[in-house]
């Protein structure tokens, strides 16, 4: 099964910046829509944003202002600009793809994000 790359993570002091990457390997089906959600420790995962194709975002209330989620389309990389970063939004971070069909739909391997006070 086609999995996603996803790059980016690591350590980071609060108040700086991460961008996080992720790409199909390569060829993939039609896209829907493109994510990122993250899990903490003992929590479930949550959605932290989306895209779908044509451009309209969606954010979760505790990132909006902070995170900006954009897409190349040419390339289908998907990245999360994360700006402001408070300790509580240490996480692993996971990108999904959907597609259109029922069974079009990939994680990527999860990249550890930690923001240190």
């Amino acid at each position: 099964q086609v999995q996603l790359v996803e790059s980016g993570g690591g350590l980071v002091q609060a108040g700086g910046s991460l961008r996080l990457s992720c790409a199909p390997p390569g060829r993939i089906f039609a896209i829907y829509v493109m994510g990122w959600y993250r899990q903490k420790p003992g929590q479930q995962r949550e959605l932290v944003a989306s895209i779908i194709t044509g451009g309209r975002t969606n954010y979760a209330d505790s990132v909006k202002g902070r995170f900006t989620i954009s897409r190349e389309n040419g390339k289908n990389t998907v990245y999360l600009q994360m700006n402001s970063l408070k300790p509580e939004d240490t996480a692993v971070y996971y990108c999904n793809v959907v597609g259109f069909g029922t069974r079009d739909n990939v994680w990527g391997q999860g990249t550890q994000v930690t923001v240190s006070s």
